[in-house]
């Protein structure tokens, strides 16, 4: 796809140092599963985060999560706690867009349906 590129680890070192910076405990990078890979685990205090990262060459990043993403999202953070034992936690879906020196972070910015 035109102007979508891998997404590097300088921009989930970005991500992952502001969340950081706010206080979140960081529990996992680049999360390998069976359904896939989620970007970043944290907590947000009690709160179990899901941190999508996106950075695109061109275009706005918070275009490319589609509902595709979001249900590959949703799968995947089940699988995460159930093999952590942690279907009891509250979750959310958080997304950081990475563009040149630019962090915007969409709080509970991801909402599976």
């Amino acid at each position: 796809m035109p102007g979508i590129r891998r997404l590097g680890s300088h921009e989930e070192d970005r991500a992952a140092n502001h969340l950081l910076s706010l206080g979140y405990t960081l529990l996992g990078r680049r999360v390998k599963l069976r359904a896939g890979e989620l970007d970043l685990v944290a907590f947000d205090g009690e709160v179990l985060v899901f941190v999508e990262v996106k950075s695109r060459a061109t275009g706005s990043a918070e275009e490319s999560v589609n509902r595709k993403k979001v249900a590959f999202l949703l799968v995947a953070a089940q699988e995460y706690c159930r093999k952590f034992e942690l279907e009891d936690r509250e979750c959310r879906f958080d997304l950081i867009a990475v563009e040149g020196d630019q962090i915007r972070h969409h709080i509970g910015g991801i909402t599976p349906d």
